[in-house]
């Protein structure tokens, strides 16, 4: 709740996620003054297809904003910046007055694998973000999602004003103004500055050379002014008219910025059901096994490398709704989070859980591999095992696939000092510790766990001219509460399985391929 006798200034971020809009409002301090959020459904047409309505956005944006403005009881006329982030890869075509003409195609849907495969036809530069041309394109991509809709829905590509990714119809929908959010158009779209933004051949091999028509013209860098809120919309939100907005992108990079993570030396580690792993270099770093580096995807000046873990959280979630149902029921009646007795009764399994490994690829492979046919894999069983065991797997499997991330990045110069980590596991002890055990880098929490709309709050703010750039904006609004070191003992004993799990699916790729390609 707002302070009283305090009148701001105030911060709005808005966070479009995969099941809700979440609204909030922050002070200058970073703390937070108060929180909303309203979901909305996602649509499942046919397999491998993830689709939503727009208007539910927009619904679920207008109940946010003023449930948080209520309870809060900030005045509108005390938030003094907005900014926003939204899914990547979720594209929206759009008609001349930001009407959606068809569904958003979301990021997990994969429709687009035919017109991915033209993207591994040819050598180009563009690749370079698909560790430097080592890795397959995916087809969870902007300009392969879009030839998509140009192949397969001709009407709709003929009568879109504009394609565009979710932030980028939020823009328009807060200001009336017509932008590409330079975040997501580098880290999703090949936008690289540095070969003079948009590789237009490699658009026109894929089969969408002319989505450049129904792109806007204006790039804009995280942060930067994009306009101010329209009067109507102003209307629809209980806001002023007239407040700065600044460009906000994909909900992930938001994340790094809400952990401090703006300049080269550490790694911010958004963690949920899947798993998002980005940092900064001052130099552009290309190699196999990551995506990027990104050319001033979240600063201008600098590079942004990623991996990423397809499933991590919803592993777990997978286990507990299949596997710990007598332990559920028990938590629910005494209010209790299952997840902490799990926790307990993994935490008296050794090491390498006697033997057991595990992979937690069960929705595929992101990074090292971007191998969309790779799938979950256990090895080692005995009648020995436990439901516990498999528990104490799968955590130590999401531990060793960000290990397993953090080597191969290492291998091109890449490797942070400490990993900067928000989101779900967070609130595992036994988890945390267990991260820093395996990598052996020190483990930073921050005081704001929900770091994306801490991330959107701070870019409103060096919008809005309360800060002159994101590093002020991290040292003011960014606070470290706790450090975990790792234990050096266990990161060696750790060694053994790190290695048998990362030895073992490229000896079952063949076979996991054969067997996806049978039952498909």
């Amino acid at each position: 709740m707002v302070t009283p006798g305090y009148e701001g200034p105030y911060l709005l971020g808005i966070d479009f996620g995969t099941e809700s809009c979440r609204a909030a409002i922050f002070d200058l301090r970073g703390n937070s003054i108060g929180f909303a959020a309203t979901p909305y459904k996602t649509h499942f047409p046919r397999p491998g297809r993830a689709e939503q309505d727009p208007v539910d956005w927009w619904e679920a944006l207008k109940a946010s904003v003023t449930r948080v403005l209520d309870q809060t009881g900030v005045a509108a006329r005390h938030i003094a910046g907005i900014s926003y982030d939204a899914t990547t890869m979720t594209v929206v075509a759009l008609d001349k007055r930001g009407n959606a003409l068809r569904p958003a195609i979301m990021w997990m849907d994969v429709r687009a694998t035919e017109q991915a495969t033209r993207g591994d036809e040819i050598e180009h530069w563009a690749k370079k973000y698909n560790g430097d041309n080592t890795m397959p394109v995916t087809a969870e991509w902007y300009p392969f999602k879009a030839t998509w809709i140009k192949e397969n829905e001709p009407e709709v590509y003929k009568e879109a004003y504009r394609i565009v990714d979710a932030p980028d119809w939020l823009t328009y929908k807060l200001t009336g103004e017509w932008t590409v959010n330079l975040n997501t158009a580098a880290i999703r779209s090949y936008y690289n500055g540095d070969h003079g933004g948009w590789p237009t051949d490699f658009f026109e091999h894929i089969g969408c050379g002319d989505v450049f028509e129904k792109l806007p013209e204006r790039v804009l860098a995280l942060g930067e002014v994009v306009g101010t809120l329209s009067a109507s919309t102003a209307h629809e939100l209980n806001l002023i008219p007239g407040i700065p907005v600044a460009q906000g992108g994909g909900d992930a990079w938001h994340g790094q910025i809400g952990l401090g993570v703006v300049e080269p030396g550490a790694l911010a580690v958004i963690t949920g059901s899947s798993q998002v792993m980005t940092g900064q270099s001052a130099e552009p770093i290309y190699g196999k096994g990551f995506m990027g580096s990104y050319t001033d995807a979240v600063i201008r000046g600098q590079y942004t490398v990623e991996g990423s873990l397809v499933s991590s959280g919803s592993v777990l979630k997978w286990f507990k709704d299949g596997f710990a149902r007598d332990i559920v029921q028990a938590t629910e009646r005494i209010g209790l989070n299952p997840y902490e007795i799990l926790d307990r009764q993994a935490a008296e399994i050794p090491i390498g859980c006697d033997g057991l490994i595990m992979n937690e690829y069960f929705q595929g492979n992101r990074t090292p591999y971007t191998d969309s046919k790779a799938r979950g894999l256990m090895f080692g069983l005995s009648l020995s095992h436990t439901p516990e065991h498999m528990y104490r797997a799968i955590l130590e499997a999401v531990a060793y696939g960000t290990q397993h991330n953090l080597l191969m990045m290492k291998e091109s110069g890449f490797e942070p000092n400490k990993l900067v980590f928000c989101g779900g596991a967070t609130k595992s002890p036994l988890w945390m510790q267990m991260y820093a055990d395996v990598t052996g880098k020190p483990i930073t929490l921050t005081e704001v766990g929900d770091a994306v709309v801490l991330g959107s709050c701070m870019l409103a703010a060096v919008g809005a001219g309360l800060y002159k750039d994101l590093p002020a904006a991290a040292r003011n609004m960014v606070h470290e509460k706790k450090t975990i070191e790792p234990n050096m003992d266990a990161h060696e004993e750790y060694q053994f399985y790190l290695q048998q799990y990362m030895d073992a699916y490229p000896l079952m790729q063949e076979l996991t391929h054969k067997t996806v390609d049978h039952i498909s």
